[in-house]
């Protein structure tokens, strides 16, 4: 999501150029936005030059909302809060984790992507998966220069 917030305004960007600058499986991201999709996070353009786009702006969309959009949950308990961690009973440290599990998400949810995308460590990165990105391009192209000149 972060990736196709960084490139938000270049129009639909394709699974395969977030699967190659993220180092994703292409089924993994294809699984996991149609997930997003349901959720109106994302939106699919079809066709020629077709790809995703954001589904709303990326100050309107939160870290916790995507989480939760791809059946991702930030429980840090044993029991995945069903409270029988220990013999079908609640364990001793049940609400230690339990009330970490909220502050995680309390957090997460007042992290949109605008926020993501303005600090300084995000840019760098996406500025160096970029770069890679060329580079491995160019190489590509001399490999098929240099096979069609043999």
């Amino acid at each position: 999501m972060l990736d196709l917030a960084l490139h938000h305004g270049a129009g639909p960007i394709t699974l395969a150029d977030i699967a190659q600058r993220q180092g994703i499986s292409l089924s993994y991201l294809e699984q996991l936005f149609a997930r997003l999709r349901k959720r109106n996070l994302v939106s699919s353009v079809r066709g020629p030059g077709g790809g995703y786009t954001l589904g709303r702006p990326a100050d309107d969309i939160y870290v916790a909302q995507v989480i939760a959009a791809v059946d991702e949950n930030v429980d840090t308990t044993r029991c995945g809060g069903a409270h029988n961690c220990q013999d079908n009973q609640q364990c001793l440290t049940h609400d230690l984790w339990q009330d970490l599990s909220n502050r995680i998400y309390e957090y997460l949810n007042r992290i949109s992507l605008q926020e993501l995308m303005s600090r300084r460590g995000v840019r760098e990165v996406a500025e160096r998966q970029e770069n890679g990105e060329a580079r491995a391009s160019v190489r590509v192209g001399n490999l098929s220069a240099n096979s069609a000149g043999a």
